[in-house]
Order: C-alpha cells, then sequence, then structure tokens
C-alpha cells in the first residue's frame, strides 16, 4: 500500500508536494481548513477540516500508510503578538496526531519543522542538523516542541518520524503580506506600487530555496529518510534582504515600476543570519538543488506580474 495523507496540503508548498506524489503515481488524500485550490489536480481527494478535531483526522487518515504534515497556524511575527495562541493552535493537534498515527499502520510521518527558527542564533553558517536550537521567537519554540514530542513518540512507540527543516520557500503562487515571505510580499509592493519594509541596514539574511526544490526534499524524505532522523532542507547559500531587492530591480525597471524601500530598525526576534546545511538529505536521499536562485526569481517574478488579478485581492484583504 502507498498512499500519502498530507496534512495542510492546500497550501503553497502542500500543493507542490501533492502534485509531486501524484507524478509518482502514489494516490494523495489532503486534509485542510481551506477549500482546494483551483490548482491542484484533481485526482487528489480532498477533506476539509480541522486535523485538531480527532474524527476528522481519522477519516483523513483511512487507508493512508504515510504522513506529510504541514499544517501551521500562525507565523513568526503573529506569534509574537501571541504566544499563547501560538501554542494552542498548533502543539495539542500535533501531539494528537502522534497519539492517532500509533493506531495505524504508518511506515512514515513526516513533521515539517522550521529551519529559519528552531536553531536561533547562528554560532556558525551554514547550519547543520545537531547545531545547538535556542529560538527566538515563539513560533520556533513550538515548532521545536513539536519536533521533541515527535521525536518521544518514535522511541517509546517506535512512531516512524522523520523531521525535516526547510530553508524560507519562494516561488509562485506564494501569498504575498502575510507576515513571511520576503520576496513574494516585496515583488507584489513593487507591482502594487507600495513601499517595502526592510528592517536593519539590509535586513537579515536568509537562506531562499525555491518551492519545487523544497517539496522534492521532503518527497526525499518520505521515501529515503531514515525513521528518527532530521534533516535540513536548503541551498546552503545566505542572502541578506536587499540582496534580493538587487535581484528584483532590473525586473522592476524594466517595466517602469520604482522600488520604495524604508528601513525600520531591526526586530528583536528575527534571527539576523540563517543558512542551512543539506549535506545529511542529500547523503541519505540522493536529493540537490534543481533549480538556482537566479533561475528561481525570474520565473516567480514572472508569475506575479502575470497573474495582478490572482493576488491584488489577497494584499486589499490584508490592509
Amino acid at each position: 500500500m502507498n498512499h500519502c495523507c498530507l496534512i495542510g496540503g492546500g497550501g503553497f508548498i502542500g500543493v507542490h508536494i501533492a502534485n509531486a506524489l501524484l507524478s509518482q503515481g502514489m494516490p494523495v488524500t489532503v486534509l485542510d481548513t481551506r477549500p482546494a485550490p483551483i490548482h491542484l489536480l484533481k485526482a487528489v481527494k480532498y477533506v476539509v477540516g480541522d486535523y485538531g478535531d480527532k474524527e476528522t483526522l481519522k477519516r483523513a487518515l483511512t487507508g493512508a500508510d504515510t504522513v506529510i504534515n504541514l499544517s501551521y497556524a500562525s507565523v513568526p511575527s503573529t506569534s509574537i503578538e501571541d504566544p499563547i495562541q501560538d501554542i494552542l493552535s498548533n502543539l495539542p493537534a500535533a501531539v494528537r496526531l502522534f497519539e492517532t498515527a500509533c493506531d495505524y499502520a504508518i511506515r512514515k510521518i513526516i513533521v515539517i519543522s522550521s529551519g529559519g527558527t528552531v536553531y536561533g542564533p547562528a554560532q556558525g553558517l551554514p547550519l547543520t542538523e545537531d547545531h545547538a536550537t535556542n529560538p527566538i521567537s515563539p513560533y520556533g519554540v513550538t515548532k521545536l516542541a513539536i519536533e521533541k514530542y515527535g521525536h518521544m513518540f518514535h522511541r517509546l512507540k517506535e512512531l516512524p518520524v522523520v523531521t525535516v527543516r526547510p530553508a524560507n520557500a519562494f516561488g509562485e503562487r506564494q501569498n504575498p503580506f502575510v507576515g513571511q515571505g520576503f520576496i513574494a510580499t516585496a515583488i507584489a509592493a513593487i507591482l502594487s506600487r507600495k513601499g517595502i519594509a526592510l528592517y536593519g541596514p539590509h535586513g537579515t539574511i536568509r537562506d531562499y530555496i525555491h518551492v519545487e526544490d523544497v517539496a522534492s526534499g521532503i518527497v526525499a524524505a518520505l521515501d529515503h529518510g531514515q525513521p528518527g532522523a532530521i534533516y535540513n532542507i536548503g541551498s546552503g547559500k545566505g542572502r541578506s534582504n536587499k540582496d534580493v531587492l538587487d535581484e528584483i530591480r532590473p525586473y522592476a525597471e524594466s517595466l517602469g515600476f520604482p522600488l520604495q524601500v524604508k528601513t525600520l530598525p531591526a526586530r528583536r526576534f528575527d534571527v539576523e543570519a540563517n543558512v542551512l546545511d543539506s549535506t545529511k538529505l542529500h547523503d541519505d536521499t540522493g536529493w540537490s538543488i534543481r533549480i538556482p536562485f537566479h533561475e528561481g526569481m525570474r520565473r516567480t517574478w514572472d508569475w506575479f506580474a502575470g497573474n495582478k488579478h490572482l493576488w491584488m485581492d489577497l494584499r486589499d484583504a490584508t490592509r
């Protein structure tokens, strides 16, 4: 039996994972609180509901032998505003998933953590999986807590949990103006002739990786990752927010769009620099980057420039 239950599969990364699994011939059940996106392949069985509800979760797990959990109800900035809600809206549901999965014949369960937040301030770059974990945002603390519960269930219940820590995904169809996703937000702001906030003189340094490479890394961990292991998924290359804007500038100027950048003080909950070493994932699964940053940026700009009608409504709704 090969059937994946993809929790949170209606989102940006989830749609790419679903399509990648379907291309391998694997049946996929998506469980998400959102309606099915129109660009998700029709072959997916789609269940609308909250995976924190035990009966809904059981219904989605029926017939599945693998699970990928992408669901998370907050982002780093909103977690700062309400850290208690960050815990309550994410941790209980994740622990219930581990408990419930123990009653099913699950051969692999992938926990999507956060390579960008669980490590905290870097003691050296790039970060390997054995780097200290000292997150400085509630988002990172809760992500790490979910990891620890997963490893506890692996040790005590032999639940085949694999943890992946992706870097900063970007690409076509990413939602802008939702508190994360600097590239999507910057491009959408430029095309809307709005200002871009830069926190600190150059912003933060992040490991930007195209969403298709993130999805293929997660699928590689599902197919070949070792239960109990933790894997980074990143490019190994750091770029500041200013570097990203310099990459976007020629595209914007070619269409007559100015970059209106406002420099603000650095935020205390932002890690200054985060770059991931993905050697372990490559060695265990053979995964590697396929889409260079420059190609990914061109594709992302072209999609946003050509599909303003698909993201403008979201911009207006988040004002």
